[in-house]
């Protein structure tokens, strides 16, 4: 084994639904590694971790950091196999959970039904107590919640979630309860004041639900895995959090709920990063492109920042946390295609997973998938070794694919294969389309970013249904999100809400509170001293519902005024003459990251071969097979130019060229592809 390198060796960990990919850069040099995801993913962490020191030369105690991305409790609301959980609340507030808001998701369905509650009704207490908006009307009695605490404990519950009534703007009752409650059970305790000190009952509760929900997986999945890096000589890890900043082990286990959107998170920060090396003069604005096993991500970066919210729906289930922006469809490389009642072809949202996986691993899988589809249609071929190691079946896949063709009425099991990858395309196409044209955004004026395992391979097809003309595969394409990781800035987050008019706000008592957050996330920094603040608030127009996030660099009602109207009209296309009502003040901690520059060599001869593939024809209305060049993509040198078709093949992916595409090898090792010859220069 080497000795440590003298540039810091980092390693990225992120686990997805189906692989585990691993990012290693030792001195200036890149190593990758893919994984099957375990059942307990710290297993597959340690593997992965294994694997790629292995291919370094290194030992895993040479490791200076290591950074890490998991999906233990999105998979814990998704599976609804989360933590037993208790919910304390005023009295009379006990249902909320499950009258939540009265919209209906599908207005004419007369047999929709809600998600049940993460916390069932038998399992959420009440307590007498009282908070206004004005503050404290009636204290909560400590013998009343030692007796709720004697109840709880009775329901074997795991952990408890407690939310009263107004606790954002007055928390002593909350923090009263909390505290007894932790005294008197063995268990974790979330408090809205804490997870979500913002107004809307509904919204504070289901969150802080959720928090109370997956703190004990992922409070026993950091402990395990801490554990187990630290047997291996690894540092403890740093996690990717919604926000898309890491933060230590000990910081996320006590904020649970903002590691939902964990992986596609990093994947989002890496796609940013990769997208500032096109054009150096400029803060990229790019649609990102995340396409793994199970799903497939689509954020917007613009400006060089990743676009954020602070809402997300998973499964049903409302989360108000500030997290990256990400639009998610079931249709990944393992999304299952079956035929409809009707007889139409549909693809996903269900996969096979890692095990037994698409038919084309060999594991047993028998039901077709995207990737048999890709397998049949000539873009994975027959001696490509998936994630370096997994042999193809082929005759598996066409097999799966014959069958789905008999089942759908289609002429053959090459017209059963171009169905699901339309089918397939389509549903990404249309969350793209969400992600830009239904927010204003024309998709033309973006570079589209693709990575995860699949996403190369499906990438020009949808720029050329999107009119988008240029496509960045990134070097590291199927384990970008692992690299993000190592890209990332370590960022916190707090807010408070005020709910008051903008005009008649007093700036000394608003810039006091900001103080108050201020120093409430540079107590969760590593080096607060290192920190950049940035200040914010969200508005919105007398008599509306929702708001409108702005910057604040010195308060001033004027000021802010002017901003919120800027905004509205870049959102919505008008303003109003109406007051503003300043809702909600936020504050952002963040130290910078310093993304590891990486070296590109390649050299040698890069094509391996060439293989029929089927591609579209000029007109798009018909397919046609063709023979498209195949290369392997990590001898492909900075400043060498593909012409389509061709087929880019490395261990964690495969990039296709269609014929109408050129590409051109930058000089960190990406892939920069662009329609009508015109490939562009080496940025």
């Amino acid at each position: 084994m080497s000795q440590r390198a003298s540039e810091p060796t980092r390693i990225g960990v992120d686990v997805g639904g189906t692989f585990t990919d691993v990012v290693l850069v030792v001195d200036g040099d890149r190593y990758t590694a893919k994984v099957p995801t375990t059942a307990d993913q710290s297993v597959g962490v340690l593997n992965g971790i294994e694997k790629a020191c292995n291919a370094a030369g290194i030992d895993p105690v040479a490791i200076d950091a290591f950074a890490h991305a998991m999906t233990v409790s999105v998979n814990a609301l998704l599976e609804r196999d989360g933590a037993k959980t208790a919910l304390v609340t005023t009295g009379g507030f006990r249902d909320v959970l499950e009258i939540a808001r009265q919209d209906r998701p599908d207005l004419y369905d007369l047999d929709a039904t809600k998600p049940e509650p993460l916390v069932p009704r038998a399992r959420r207490f009440e307590i007498d107590e009282r908070a206004t908006t004005e503050g404290i009307e009636q204290s909560v009695d400590p013998d009343d919640v030692h007796d709720l605490a004697h109840e709880i404990a009775a329901t074997d519950a795991e952990s408890v979630a407690v939310c009263l009534l107004h606790a954002y703007a007055h928390p002593e009752n909350e923090q009263r309860v909390a505290e007894i409650l932790c005294e008197e059970l063995d268990v974790p305790v979330s408090a809205s004041h804490e997870v979500l000190p913002e107004f809307r009952e509904f919204e504070r509760t289901a969150t802080t639900a959720v928090d109370a929900y997956v703190t004990p997986a992922i409070r026993g999945y950091l402990t395990r895995l801490t554990e187990n890096a630290t047997d291996a000589g690894v540092p403890e890890p740093r996690v990717m959090q919604a926000n898309g900043g890491i933060a230590d082990s000990e910081t996320v286990s006590d904020h649970a709920v903002s590691t939902t959107l964990s992986g596609p998170a990093a994947g989002v920060v890496g796609a940013a990063a990769t997208a500032a090396e096109t054009d150096e003069s400029a803060a990229p604005s790019v649609v990102t492109f995340d396409m793994g096993g199970t799903s497939s991500d689509v954020s917007l970066v613009r400006d060089g920042t990743a676009e954020r919210t602070t809402e997300a729906d998973i499964d049903g289930i409302p989360i108000r946390t500030p997290m990256v922006d990400v639009t998610t469809v079931g249709a990944g490389g393992g999304s299952i295609a079956w035929v409809d009642s009707g007889g139409a072809l549909r693809v996903g949202p269900e996969s096979a997973g890692a095990e037994p996986g698409p038919a084309c691993y060999g594991h047993g899988g028998d039901r077709p998938t995207v990737t048999d589809a890709n397998v049949v249609l000539g873009y994975i071929g027959d001696d490509t070794a998936l994630g370096g190691e997994l042999t193809l079946d082929v005759e598996a896949a066409h097999a799966v694919l014959a069958d789905l063709a008999d089942e759908a009425d289609l002429l053959d099991v090459e017209a059963a294969a171009r169905g699901v990858v339309r089918v397939a395309n389509a549903t990404m196409t249309r969350a793209i389309r969400s992600a830009t044209v239904e927010r204003g955004h024309d998709p033309r004026e973006f570079d589209l970013v693709a990575f995860g395992g699949a996403g190369p391979m499906h990438a020009a097809a949808l720029a050329a249904d999107l009119g988008m003309d240029r496509v960045v595969i990134p070097a590291p394409a199927g384990v970008l999100s692992a690299y993000g990781l190592l890209a990332a800035d370590e960022t916190h987050d707090a807010v408070r809400t005020v709910t008051q008019s903008l005009a008649d706000s007093d700036p000394e008592e608003i810039d006091a509170m900001y103080d108050e957050l201020i120093e409430s996330v540079l107590a969760d920094t590593s080096e607060p001293e290192a920190a950049t603040i940035e200040r914010a608030a969200d508005c919105r127009y007398d008599g509306q519902s929702f708001e409108l996030t702005v910057a604040v660099d010195e308060f001033s009602p004027d000021a802010v005024a002017d901003a919120f109207d800027a905004a509205h009209e870049r959102a919505y296309g008008y303003t109003l003459s109406a007051p503003v009502e300043l809702v909600n003040l936020r504050v952002t901690a963040t130290i910078e990251g310093s993304p590891p520059a990486i070296s590109h060599d390649g050299g040698g001869d890069a094509v391996v071969g060439s293989r029929e593939a089927i591609f579209p024809t000029a007109d798009g209305d018909t397919e046609a097979r063709v023979s498209a060049t195949v290369y392997d993509r990590s001898k492909l040198a900075a400043g060498a130019t593909i012409g389509g078709p061709a087929i880019l093949e490395q261990a964690e992916s495969t990039t296709v060229v269609p014929p109408d595409w050129q590409g051109r090898i930058r000089s960190d090792g990406a892939l920069v592809m662009q329609r009508d010859d015109d490939t562009g220069g080496d940025q």
